[in-house]
């Protein structure tokens, strides 16, 4: 996948980029560069001064979508049994349309891929909705899934996995504090799989994907543990301390942001366990200890508990 297809300038690699719609080009705002020119307009070719005058000159269906095996544009046969007078239909006409509607399915799953993107497309809206991520991450991720699908990467490799590793990526890539043990939870892949589509991907797209700052697990970590707005923030300045004296390189983010909550806590007179943090960081309680020692020992003046 380009750079350009995930919204980075191939450039300096920002993600702050415009789009002029009179040119019909998206460029960076940091260093100037025309990333795409020619953009198709995708609006509407009439003007509408109201939001009556709109709804009465629109003659589109839903717009169309990755989300869906064949984007949402086929054409589906109604389940109601009647006519366009609503009357209903006759025994002999039921059977007809019967038939119509099984061949019509049939048509729109008739390619191996058509079939593999139906499954896989179902698999991850069943994965947004539990895991409460939006229709634009979703929308991101089977974007990501089809780039692989044409690689023909899904080939052997189980078609749960790879939307997992593609939503994963999707997570990382807009920085949403998810780990991958959140992913197993509502799969039913090993983590050893899921971890070798994932870096599959990266390979095959190539993709450089940086680490997750701890800072992103902060928020949810929190809600979760009940803290006050008080304790995050104290978090988020110890683990910018930290990340000054480079304590953080080479540590797992959601372990770090575990331990600086830990410790936080501690200082603002809200105490909670290291069982209690390590479960909700989805890590051992020998991680958060170990970091919380770290932190303890290199940053004394900026750690002390009260």
């Amino acid at each position: 996948m380009s750079q350009e297809i995930l919204n980075l300038c191939p450039e300096c690699g920002n993600q702050n980029l415009a789009i002029d719609h009179s040119r019909g080009e998206m460029t960076c705002k940091s260093c100037g560069l025309v990333v795409t020119q020619k953009l198709i307009d995708s609006g509407p070719d009439w003007r509408a001064f109201s939001k009556e005058e709109e709804l009465r000159r629109a003659r589109t269906g839903a717009p169309s979508t990755l989300t869906l095996h064949d984007k949402g544009l086929s054409t589906v046969i109604g389940w109601k049994n009647k006519d366009a007078y609503g009357k209903n239909l006759s025994p002999a006409n039921k059977a007809k349309i019967y038939r119509l509607r099984k061949w019509n399915v049939r048509t729109r799953t008739n390619k191996s891929l058509d079939r593999n993107l139906a499954n896989a497309m179902n698999q991850l809206d069943r994965l947004c909705s539990q895991l409460n991520l939006s229709k634009k991450r979703q929308e991101f991720a089977a974007h990501i899934y089809r780039k692989v699908a044409q690689k023909n990467l899904i080939r052997g490799r189980s078609i749960e996995a790879m939307v997992v590793a593609s939503l994963y990526l999707t997570c990382r890539i807009n920085n949403i504090p998810k780990t991958l043990d959140d992913f197993i939870e509502y799969s039913s892949i090993n983590k050893k799989k899921i971890a070798a589509c994932y870096k599959l991907v990266i390979n095959e797209l190539n993709l450089n994907i940086s680490v997750s700052s701890p800072v992103n697990f902060i928020p949810r970590f929190c809600a979760e543990l009940h803290l006050s707005g008080k304790t995050q923030n104290r978090a988020a300045q110890i683990l910018e301390v930290a990340k000054k004296l480079r304590i953080t390189v080479g540590k797992a983010p959601a372990g770090l942001a575990g331990a600086a909550l830990y410790v936080a806590a501690l200082q603002e007179g809200e105490r909670r366990t290291q069982k209690e943090v390590s479960e909700v960081a989805s890590v051992t309680e020998a991680t958060i200890r170990n970091r919380y020692k770290e932190l303890k020992n290199i940053l004394p003046v900026h750690l002390t508990c009260r």
